[in-house]
């Protein structure tokens, strides 16, 4: 930071906001989101449970001092909200198979 001490909350949604702003310039769908810190949050979550099913390592990325209080994240399906984000990502985004071209392949096995 420019005065070297940790950012605010309010800085962080000050930056956060501007560059939602910047996005949203690209991407027309983010003028009628509604992004903030605790959004953020939640949709991290969200990937970390879904990533390792594990509430625990949820609930220490959210600082929770209960585990209770992550079990919220339990009652919420996941992968309803992951169709919903890639609803709205371009196509160039979205998951799909990954087919490396034959030149990647030969370079990493030192052939090219």
């Amino acid at each position: 930071m420019p005065r070297g001490l940790a950012m605010s909350r309010f800085g962080f949604d000050y930056l956060l906001r501007k560059h939602v702003q910047s996005a949203a310039q690209h991407c027309a769908s983010l003028q009628k989101k509604h992004v903030s810190p605790d959004v953020l949050r939640h949709a991290s979550a969200m990937l970390v449970l879904q990533a390792t099913g594990d509430i625990r390592k949820v609930s220490l990325r959210l600082g929770h001092a209960n585990l209770r209080t992550t079990e919220i994240y339990l009652r919420a399906d996941p992968t309803e909200k992951l169709d919903a984000i890639e609803s709205v990502l371009p196509l160039t985004l979205r998951r799909g198979q990954f087919r490396s071209p034959d030149k990647l392949i030969a370079s990493l096995r030192g052939d090219g």
